[in-house]
């Protein structure tokens, strides 16, 4: 289902939105509501601990949305998420192992979608992003 509405937006804004409409072969309207989606935050589905991150990453600068496509997890989180992995792909995990495995997990999912959001409002805002933080794999053919 879809809602009509009228939306009084400055001049120079619509011929903003009309030239890029014009360049990527879209109309003035589907570019609009495509541009409200990527602006305004989806709270479906997220971890509760980072949905409000994620909700206001859209007012960031640039320069702090570029520092936020920085992997965060430090290198002894990353060594250690692939023991674990490792180790799970070999033998039964203890409890203690399983545990601090989800825990890591957790921390690099944070860390893809804090990622993913910078990167998604960076191309928005028109910077290119090709090439940019392309995954690596691991020793072990792991992400």
């Amino acid at each position: 289902m879809a809602a009509t509405i009228a939306v009084h937006i400055p001049e120079a804004l619509f011929h903003q939105l009309k030239r890029a409409a014009d360049l990527t072969h879209r109309s003035v309207e589907d570019l609009a509501v495509t541009s409200l989606e990527a602006a305004l935050p989806v709270m479906q589905d997220l971890p509760l601990d980072v949905a409000p991150d994620l909700a206001a990453m859209h007012l960031f600068s640039d320069k702090a949305l570029w520092a936020a496509t920085v992997p965060s997890l430090s290198s002894t989180e990353e060594y250690r998420r692939n023991q674990l992995n490792t180790a799970a792909g070999e033998r039964d995990a203890t409890l203690a192992e399983e545990t601090e495995q989800q825990s890591v997990i957790a921390a690099y999912h944070r860390s893809v979608l804090r990622r993913a959001k910078a990167l998604a409002i960076l191309a928005q805002r028109g910077h290119s992003i090709s090439g940019l933080n392309k995954p690596q794999l691991s020793d072990h053919g792991r992400i």
